[in-house]
């Protein structure tokens, strides 16, 4: 995740100048004219630096005293510039170190890089990344990023499911612009709640992260920045229509309203009622549902006082019906005359933060940030019920200075967690509250050359989990030209919300089992406690006179205390702590080139080796794959008069997946002990017409594979052996959509 307070921290800065004189400017690569975001521009023998933004942009505060600029960027000779006139805007050139003196123009900026800077392994997702395919949610934003893996949750729901490290989203924490947001009672279908249009850039973060955003984190930290009113178009339109008769409409209205606020208003209207089932076994292959959200955004701008405030509310109602093909639910709601579900959720949010820059002491900011919401789920599956209501209330202040000068940084602060839920499990109820103080302080040190380190440590203090410490840390060394050698280790800690995070199991008919402990805080469970250790090394190169990079890293996930989801028995689900009997293992390699200009190619392989000592002994997680392969080719036409042609295509192909244990199950519904191998290829085409109009035309799984019978016991869904969590591949087949895309700036 790039980090949140170099981010905020930059803009702020940014706006915190121009309540003085200041010197406004552009950092690029000599050569190439790509733009340099992230490089340090500060006045010589001073305190005052900045970085530039994601476009090399940067403004710094100016006084007649200072005339020597130093602009520098890892991997890239400074340079020292001489300013005479604040006034005149600046254009500062970095030459790579050991550079050929001939390169090949390229002005393109990566729509996905990761960071040579940064002490933590962050991933940048930019919105040309975004769209490159539908993405019509943040569930369907990875489907071109190899280290996020996507996959459905089961054959009933339609929901995907993602994972990093080869560990679920629980072991990740979401968030919106550094709120986390998919957690709780949203963990099943939160992401399918965040319109992709209204994401700006994403940021991926391998392992544990900082410990600003909070103690939960384990795998890693997905970090969602929204679109800002002040930057996004005016009016932007966004219609998708598929031929599975999906359709979905976006609409965003962004104005001006006084020269300290602006405004915009965000709605997103889904749905589908069309009934589809081709591999013929009497379910839907996919829920029928339809969707409206809303949000109404604000940002304030003091540029004479150094703040900048963004406040956000929201309104979402997601109605989801899926089972049997002749299942009415005014009819045979929770009867047997047919199984059928039906999974409703309304959900609010109310969000806000205020950042604040000292105009005297540029390096000196503050941030406060505040967040509530309530979830309410109400839903069936056959003859179970699960109802869950999630009030949610989070609150994080952060001081960020520097020590010295601008190479040694601080952050610190505090936050506080209040977590309401109201459970129905189909007879029994489980109501709790959680309540959590923190206090976290991190400290960066960036020698602005080669070594870039970040050490954290927060303490905590929860109302059911007691008093712990969570200490974090990250290094990155820069050998050699244009290279990156990370190390990471840190500690996480997270409270298990069983029956929210495993919604699949009640579309099975698997009795629910609860191994209780005496320290049991929640349900009766301990929390998960885990280490991850990583090691990445990233290298930048030319190929052939273009740009290239390669990408190995290694992470590793010891848990000292687990709760198991044990699906072994096919006539149970189990729920148990585990201490110090599971591990991930995640390996992946990955290579970038830009072949010729307009034309880049990705492709990655990861290797896992996740195992876990279940009550029938030491095996490796079920329907995780082993070995992944992934590619991914994208060109752009060079634009001729406002026009363009994009192509891009992304082939993914699984290894065999294990199946959970049926060998209790009669012959007839036992499976093999490992899944086919899958092959899947998605394509899309885009014809940009003019800077306000584009239309795009693609294709999901166009190879076609399909899970033949992905339900066990279908033919009778009341049954002992009823069960549709076997799930390895697509269940649908191929899909195909066309869209377009229409904007006024």
């Amino acid at each position: 995740m790039k980090k949140t307070g170099i981010t905020i921290l930059t803009f702020l800065l940014s706006l915190a100048a121009f309540s003085q004189n200041n010197v406004e400017g552009e950092v690029f690569e000599k050569g190439t004219n790509a733009s340099l975001p992230g490089a340090n521009v500060y006045w010589l023998n001073t305190d005052v630096g900045v970085v530039t933004d994601f476009d090399g942009k940067f403004t710094i505060p100016y006084r007649k005293s200072y005339k020597k600029l130093i602009v520098s960027y890892v991997g890239y000779e400074a340079d020292t510039l001489t300013v005479t006139d604040p006034s005149e805007k600046i254009k500062a050139t970095l030459s790579a170190k050991g550079s050929l003196d001939e390169v090949k123009l390229i002005s393109r900026r990566k729509a996905s890089s990761r960071s040579y800077i940064e002490a933590q392994n962050v991933i940048n997702v930019s919105s040309d990344e975004l769209l490159k395919a539908a993405c019509c949610n943040l569930s369907e934003s990875f489907e071109t990023n190899p280290s996020i893996d996507v996959n459905f949750a089961d054959a009933i729901s339609g929901t995907r499911q993602i994972k990093m490290l080869g560990l679920t989203s629980p072991y990740i924490l979401i968030a919106m612009e550094n709120i986390p947001t998919v957690r709780g009672a949203a963990q099943a279908y939160g992401l399918t709640f965040t319109p992709g249009t209204w994401v700006e850039s994403i940021q991926i973060t391998k392992g544990t992260g900082s410990v600003v955003n909070g103690y939960e984190s384990i795998a890693g930290q997905i970090n969602a920045e929204l679109q800002k009113p002040t930057k996004d178009d005016h009016l932007f339109v966004n219609l998708y229509g598929a031929s599975n008769q999906r359709l979905e409409l976006n609409t965003h209205y962004n104005t001006k309203v006084t020269d300290k606020w602006s405004t915009g208003v965000y709605l997103h209207g889904n749905m589908h009622q069309e009934e589809h089932d081709v591999n013929h076994d009497n379910f839907l292959d996919m829920p029928l549902y339809h969707q409206i959200n809303v949000m109404n955004r604000w940002q304030y701008t003091n540029t004479e006082k150094g703040f900048v405030g963004f406040f956000n509310i929201r309104y979402l109602n997601d109605d989801k019906q899926t089972g049997e093909l002749d299942f009415d639910p005014d009819t045979d709601k929770l009867t047997t005359n047919a199984w059928g579900s039906e999974i409703n959720t309304e959900r609010y949010d109310l969000s806000g933060k205020l950042g604040y820059v000292n105009p005297e002491l540029p390096w000196r900011s503050a941030g406060l940030q505040f967040a509530f919401s309530n979830h309410q789920q109400d839903s069936y599956f056959g003859l179970r019920t699960y109802d869950i209501e999630h009030t949610s209330v989070y609150s994080n202040f952060t001081y960020n200075s520097i020590i010295g000068d601008s190479r040694h940084k601080i952050k610190a602060g505090i936050d506080f967690t209040y977590d309401k839920y109201d459970e129905l499990v189909e007879t029994t109820a489980y109501n709790r509250i959680d309540n959590s103080v923190g206090a976290f302080f991190e400290y960066n040190f960036d020698d602005l050359e080669n070594i870039n380190l970040s050490a954290g440590v927060r303490a905590d203090n929860h109302n059911r989990l007691g008093l712990f410490v969570t200490p974090r840390l990250h290094v990155k060394y820069t050998p050699w030209d244009k290279s990156a050698f990370r190390v990471s280790v840190g500690r996480g800690k997270r409270s298990a919300n069983i029956f929210a995070e495993n919604q699949s199991l009640f579309s099975t008919s698997r009795a629910i089992d609860i191994t209780t402990s005496a320290e049991g805080a929640i349900y009766g469970l301990e929390p998960e406690i885990a280490w991850n250790y990583g090691v990445s090394y990233l290298q930048g190169f030319n190929l052939f006179g273009n740009k290239a990079d390669v990408t190995v890293d290694f992470y590793r996930t010891d848990f000292q205390n687990q709760v198991v989801v044990d699906w072994e028995n096919p006539q149970e689900i189990n729920f148990y702590n585990l201490k110090d009997e599971s591990s991930a293992n995640s390996f992946q390699t990955e290579f970038n080139y830009n072949l010729f200009e307009g034309f880049d190619a990705r492709l990655a392989y990861k290797y896992y080796d996740i195992k876990t000592k279940y009550q029938t002994g030491r095996k490796i997680k079920p329907l995780t794959a082993q070995h992944r392969f992934f590619a991914n080719a994208s060109y752009q036409t060079p634009i001729k008069n406002n026009s363009r042609w994009k192509f891009d295509a992304t082939y993914n192909w699984l290894g065999k997946q294990r199946f959970p244990s049926t060998q209790a199950n009669p012959v007839a519904f036992q499976l093999p002990d490992f899944s086919p191998e899958v092959n899947t290829l998605n394509a899309q085409v885009t014809r940009v017409f003019s800077p306000k109009f584009e239309l795009y035309i693609g294709g999901e799984n166009i190879t076609n594979v399909r899970q033949s019978n992905p339900i066990l016991g279908a033919d009778n869904p009341f049954g002992s052996n009823f069960d549709s969590t076997f799930v390895y591949g697509p269940i649908f087949g191929s899909l195909y959509y066309a869209g377009l895309r229409y904007r006024i700036k």
